[in-house]
């Protein structure tokens, strides 16, 4: 037997993949266990549709449906095909919608789909039986197509067999038995089964799979219907199971397959109709398998309606059957994918639909196998990206829902917050409401996005208005706040960025032992740094303050890189001692920055702030603001001289009430998330998760000064050092040549005819006076003064690479 003892819970399209894709890497010590019959052993595989629309706003997600197509599509299963490559088309009957296919369109350009927006003729050449009089326009992507669940299962489970994989149907998992905090087998209804490694792919069965080492799944299965109409006119004779491409009618909540002469008809505009995964029946007690419900015809009326006004011909059939079938949903739409972080060897890979299903399988094989160096970037998608308030049950089932009514909507990138389900807010949420502030929700905080107490700043200077879609949420005080930044003095609100304490007498070694550059350095020392993986490629960026010789408080992106360093946290025996802790809902965090920054804190500290004798850019100290005890680090996000100043939160009011009073008489204001973006837009500052991601390593990003291998050895060193020799790709600066022009994000960048890129920020900069679109592009493509375009919608808007940055490239501003 060659590699671990691996059991893998479930034999369902994603089972089935992650044994095939394992065992072709060499490991054969594998067991597939289901308490169901295979192939059709009871779950969302055995009833699912198949519909693979390739198209997502999220790269990854296109990219592992790419490849499940692909796969899927070299694959038979007694001679019959695994994939039915008849194409895809989503169509559109509302100008709203219509916009929305051109932007769909530019995702599939950004991450390599071929696909395009055509005209309602084109559409009816497509698929006959539309009504050409509702149409205004569709998207045809002709590499989608038709899974064949049920077969891909038996066709990826005979290959794994073929190299020593057990498959045991009729073979429930009763518990996960651990040791230690480790896996060490699974008990079943067969008696009991020695494992290092379990992966849950349970499907709707996930959630109890996992609460069986104690882990809380956010997941939900949801019930969506699914019906099939009797013989349609327009399909009669036809003797093929499809022929036409599958259609997606997502103004009305409904996609369409052919069923040889009839039609199956998904509909998702009903109620939500969540299912406690203990209320899932058995196979012996449903009447069709576990994860199909009863049919409840009065959700299914409008869904009729609409269907006979779109597709005529389906008048003169009926509904024949119908079922509520259940699939996963979550609470941000992404997959849950990685290894539990409590429970050494346990993993799961839930929530994943057919469509990604085989890239699923590939993506954690090569993260089994090879210790995380995926080819897709996972970043999205991995399980420890939750804080902890998202994994209580409320909070997943009321997201989960709003996530099946939203399924098909049109969703703008940034999203205001409503009265359901407010989100975290920070101690100065109160005088941020004072001040009207319009709150946007982001990574689940009520963040402002401008002030209307600051309309009053608004003047003429060349801020134009930018498209409709673009001024959502957006206002002219932006940029009046943003201006006053840079000419006068704000504060920035900076809580919801996490904050992490890392204490003990291991603290240095460990942490130098993590990052990129140095941070083992004097107390007072503030380090830019990167965390790497093995490959060479970033985990993160995060600003490392050590403020004593054990404590460091460093400043993160999120959970991912929480989880990263208690994942690598010492277990030797005789280890010096470490301890990571959360400490952002303890403390609050505002940002005060600005030329007169230093004219508003002076007299509240007794710290010296001078640059000559004082607190240098990226110092920090513990002190006080007036009677307050605060930790003042010397950075800023924006560019301009200021401290991010740090409280404990039941001190946060006093800390804002005390820096407004004393900076009255120097202009301050509150300013909000879009000047901030505006201002790091000018100065070149990344955003992980944003411009930089898993799949990306430091010198192609523009962060290669922030590696510093001295003498050291740290995590990815070798690697990210033969990296520097081979960069073909660089995050590049773009300012769009049309005046007031503005995009903002995800777009396609052309050279030519030829996508070569795509954006990742974007915005306008307020001081600069241009749009801004930072891209990655290919190294030759990066020069500055090259010229390019951006798809923005159906348009193209022309764009220049520029040195970067473009405001303050000598960085004085902050050093003042």
């Amino acid at each position: 037997m060659v590699g671990p003892r691996v059991v893998i819970v479930g034999a369902g399209v994603v089972g089935a993949a992650l044994a095939d894709e394992l065992s072709a890497r060499g490991w054969d010590n594998i067991t597939v266990l289901d308490k169901g019959p295979l192939p059709e052993p009871g779950g969302s595989s055995s009833h699912a549709p198949g519909l693979v629309f390739q198209t997502s706003p999220a790269k990854t997600m296109t990219q592992l449906a790419r490849y499940t197509v692909r796969k899927l599509g070299g694959l038979a299963d007694s001679g019959q095909p695994c994939f039915l490559p008849v194409g895809g088309l989503e169509v559109a009957t509302s100008q709203a919608r219509l916009a929305e296919l051109h932007r769909r369109a530019g995702w599939l350009a950004s991450w390599g789909v071929p696909g395009e927006v055509v005209e309602p003729g084109r559409c009816v050449e497509l698929v006959p039986m539309l009504d050409r009089a509702q149409l205004l326009g569709g998207l045809h992507v002709p590499t989608d197509g038709l899974a064949k669940a049920v077969r891909a299962v038996t066709a990826q489970l005979s290959r794994a067999r073929e190299r020593g994989v057990r498959v045991a149907d009729g073979t429930e998992v009763l518990d996960v038995r651990t040791d230690g905090g480790r896996v060490t087998g699974v008990l079943t209804t067969a008696g009991e089964l020695a494992a290092d490694i379990v992966v849950c792919c349970a499907g709707i069965w996930g959630p109890k799979v996992a609460a069986m080492v104690g882990l809380s799944l956010p997941l939900v299965p949801l019930a969506h219907q699914l019906a099939w109409t009797g013989q349609v006119p327009a399909l009669a004779g036809q003797a093929e199971e499809a022929l036409r491409p599958i259609l997606r009618h997502q103004d009305a909540d409904l996609y369409y397959r052919e069923q040889r002469d009839r039609l199956a008809i998904g509909y998702y505009g009903h109620r939500p109709m969540p299912v406690n995964v203990g209320d899932i029946l058995s196979g012996a007690e449903s009447e069709v398998m576990p994860s199909v419900q009863p049919f409840t015809e009065e959700d299914f009326a409008q869904a009729w309606r609409l269907t006979n006004q779109l597709l005529p011909s389906t008048g003169d059939t009926k509904i024949e059957r119908g079922i509520n079938g259940l699939f996963s949903f979550t609470t941000d739409d992404m997959p849950l994918l990685g290894e539990s972080p409590d429970v050494a060897g346990f993993w799961v890979a839930e929530a994943v639909w057919v469509t990604h299903s085989a890239g699923v399988g590939r993506a954690m094989a090569e993260w089994l196998v090879d210790g995380g160096c995926t080819s897709f970037d996972l970043h999205g998608c991995e399980l420890s990206r939750f804080e902890a308030h998202q994994l209580a049950p409320d909070y997943v089932l009321r997201t989960a829902c709003r996530n099946f009514v939203e399924v098909y909507d049109i969703k703008h990138p940034l999203r205001a917050v409503t009265g359901t389900g407010t989100p975290r807010t920070s101690p100065f949420h109160r005088r941020q409401t004072d001040l009207g502030a319009a709150f946007l929700e982001s990574s689940d905080w009520a963040r402002p996005q401008w002030y209307s107490a600051n309309a009053g700043l608004v003047d003429d200077r060349g801020t134009a208005t930018p498209d409709t879609w673009a001024a959502r949420h957006w206002s002219r005080i932006e940029g009046a706040e943003a201006r006053h930044t840079r000419e006068a003095v704000a504060l920035y609100d900076m809580t919801p960025l996490k904050r992490l304490e890392v204490t003990g007498t291991g603290a240095a070694a460990f942490l130098d032992r993590m990052c990129s550059a140095p941070v083992a350095k004097p107390v007072g020392s503030v380090t830019y740094t990167l965390l790497l993986d093995p490959s060479g490629r970033i985990r993160g960026d995060v600003t490392v303050a050590r403020l004593a010789t054990d404590h460091f408080q460093v400043g993160v992106n999120g959970a991912l890189e929480e989880h990263w360093l208690r994942r690598h946290l010492p277990t030797e025996r005789g280890a010096a001692p470490v301890a990571v802790r959360d400490i952002t809902a303890g403390t609050c965090c505002i940002g005060l920055w600005g030329p007169r920054a230093r004219e508003v804190l002076a007299p509240l500290t007794p710290t010296d702030l001078s640059s000559e004798t004082g607190l240098r850019y990226f110092r920090g100290t513990r002190t006080q603001v007036a009677e307050l005890p605060v930790t003042l680090l010397r950075l800023s996000y924006v560019g301009e001289l200021g401290w991010e100043i740090y409280t404990s939160a039941d001190l946060g009011l006093r800390l804002w009430d005390t820096l407004f009073t004393a900076g009255a008489p120097h202009g301050l204001i509150a300013a909000g998330r879009g000047a901030l973006q505006s201002l790091r837009l000018e100065k070149g500052y990344r955003a992980f998760g944003t411009d930089t991601t898993f799949e990306h390593d430091p010198w192609e990003a523009g962060l290669g000064f922030a590696v510093k291998p001295d003498n050291r050895d740290f995590i990815g060193r070798d690697a990210v050092l033969r990296r520097r020799e081979d960069v073909r790709r660089r995050l590049a600066c773009l300012t769009l040549d049309c005046a007031g022009a503005t995009v903002l994000g995800s777009e396609p960048v052309y050279a030519g005819d030829q996508c070569v890129g795509y954006v990742t920020s974007a915005g306008y900069g307020y001081t600069v006076g241009a749009g801004i679109a930072y891209a990655w592009l290919p190294a030759e493509l990066s020069e500055p003064g090259t010229r390019v375009h951006v798809g923005y919608f159906d348009a193209r808007v022309a764009a220049t690479v520029a040195a970067e940055p473009l405001f303050d490239p000598a960085a004085s501003r902050p050093r003042a």
